[in-house]
């Protein structure tokens, strides 16, 4: 009873607010702005129920009414512009970048200031500049990427070694889940690199209570959330999700804190061991706000939680995504391995060395990152001032969208665009760098992925390892077409059913 009666509140709440709305808005910005063009929304709700569970799909399709320039309205106050082909991408990242380079905040980003800290979220302007020069001079820049390959060395052969154990313990034709393996071995190389630790060990108590809470994050901030579509409705928090993302992340912080404790006592002490990507913020720390090029220490926790959150995820769902295309592709698994062997050899290692030399492998990966980019519209960007963009008027604060996803299976660019085809990048220039607007999962411009040379190398790195080290099979009952390939859209597209799959030692 007590449950309805605050459902009856709510909805009473929620109908008076959209009934003020509608007799009090304003005539809307079309009457003064020449906006891309669009599908007619209704009043108040704008577009929102027209875009279902894979939004990116839905536009995708009206691209073909609309143009390479979509606008959207969700709600009562959120503008969007989709771009969604290589040469609209084109002009936005090389002659707008600016104009388009601010974040949008979000509800649950607002839990423990966390915008404020984070690179990828954080305003754009010096702060930011700041930041980001701290990661592409001090942790993902050639050198100190190759000075850490025993980190990534160690951390793959224990997700190896997880997979026999794993194997050894399951029933007998029943798969395990190997993108599970691949994110511990990601989450702990980001640990050693940053923290000089494993963290997602499960004889730790500690490692084990920050994996959950990361996770918790994750799960978060991937979940469409209605404050966002009615702002005057935050305060209210209707699906907790500001609450539990001021939970997860408070007990990440506190976490994080103890590690900073124990990292500033052993400073002290003198007996810190190799220079790690903490030591390098805290040589960054300020004491407070008279000291805008410095990093407080909510900041700095905030800093290694975005290495986490950015990086954990998306190499272990591009490498199952890239593991469930050859498995239903044999002839390209048939390929691929064929070429590891060559180069490798038997009763050797796979080496990050070795990449360079495995055109194939790294075809393999470009065509899975087109097909299934891992954040599909990227980071949303808003514009900093009205911009005029394709001969559209783009007011301030619009939220900017750029469909990799449709981008990538661009008929213009692509020949067959739906199929899996290595062989397209065989002989081809075309890279993930942000250099070559049709493919572009990471992004282009000032704001594109950071940790790009980091997670490349990984991605390769543990894919290499797992067609080298094993033979793959699919269960019982699961055959190549069988395979679902049905996605989740969170905080990173995902399979929705993870990938079962059976290793059998090579």
């Amino acid at each position: 009873m007590e449950w309805e009666w605050s459902y009856l509140f709510f909805s009473s709440v929620i109908l008076l607010s959209v009934f003020i709305l509608f007799f009090s808005q304003k005539k809307t910005t079309k009457c003064c702005y020449k906006l891309p063009p669009g599908p007619p929304g209704l009043p108040i709700f704008g577009n929102m129920f027209e875009l279902g569970t894979e939004p990116y799909k839905k536009m995708s399709v009206l691209k073909q009414k609309y143009g390479p320039v979509l606008w959207l309205k969700v709600g009562t106050s959120t503008n969007i512009m989709v771009v969604q082909t290589a040469q609209a991408a084109a002009e936005l990242f090389k002659n707008h970048d600016t104009s388009f380079a601010d974040r949008p905040l979000v509800d649950v980003n607002s839990a423990h200031n966390y915008y404020q800290g984070s690179p990828a979220l954080a305003r754009y302007g010096p702060f930011w500049r700041f930041q980001r020069r701290i990661c592409t001079v001090e942790m993902f820049v050639h050198k100190k990427i190759s000075e850490t390959v025993p980190v990534r060395r160690k951390c793959v052969d224990n997700m190896l070694k997880w997979i026999e154990k794993a194997v050894n313990s399951a029933e007998k034709g029943s798969g395990i889940e190997v993108t599970r393996f691949v994110f511990l071995a990601s989450f702990n190389m980001l640990g050693n690199l940053i923290l000089s630790k494993d963290l997602a060990d499960p004889e730790s108590e500690e490692a084990s209570e920050f994996f959950n809470a990361m996770k918790g994050i994750m799960e978060w901030s991937g979940i469409p959330n209605v404050s966002d579509i009615f702002p005057f409705l935050r305060k209210f928090d209707l699906q907790k999700l500001r609450k539990k993302m001021t939970r997860d992340m408070g007990k990440a912080i506190e976490i994080m804190s103890m590690f900073l404790k124990e990292r500033e006592e052993e400073r002290k002490k003198g007996t810190e061991k190799r220079r790690d990507f903490l030591d390098v913020l805290l040589e960054f720390k300020g004491t407070g706000k008279d000291e805008p090029a410095k990093l407080s220490e909510h900041e700095i926790k905030i800093f290694i939680l975005e290495m986490f959150l950015a990086g954990s995820e998306t190499t272990s769902n591009s490498v199952e995504w890239a593991l469930t295309e050859l498995l239903r592709h044999p002839e390209a698994m048939a390929k691929v391995k064929t070429e590891i062997s060559k180069v490798i050899g038997p009763n050797k290692k796979f080496e990050e060395s070795d990449i360079e030399n495995l055109p194939y492998m790294q075809s393999v990966i470009k065509e899975s990152l087109r097909l299934h980019p891992p954040l599909p519209f990227l980071i949303p960007r808003a514009t900093i001032q009205d911009t005029k963009f394709m001969g559209y008027d783009v007011p301030k604060g619009t939220r900017v969208l750029v469909n990799a996803w449709a981008i990538g299976r661009d008929p213009e660019c692509w020949d067959d665009p739906m199929s899996f085809k290595p062989e397209r990048f065989l002989g081809s220039k075309l890279d993930v760098k942000g250099q070559h607007y049709e493919l572009i999962p990471f992004g282009a411009g000032r704001r594109m992925c950071v940790g790009l040379p980091l997670g490349h190398r990984m991605m390769h790195f543990a894919l290499g390892s797992l067609l080298h080290e094993f033979k793959w099979e699919l269960p019982d009952g699961v055959s190549p077409k069988s395979i679902d390939m049905n996605e989740s859209m969170g905080s990173t597209t995902r399979k929705r059913d993870s990938l079962k799959v059976i290793p059998k030692k090579a």
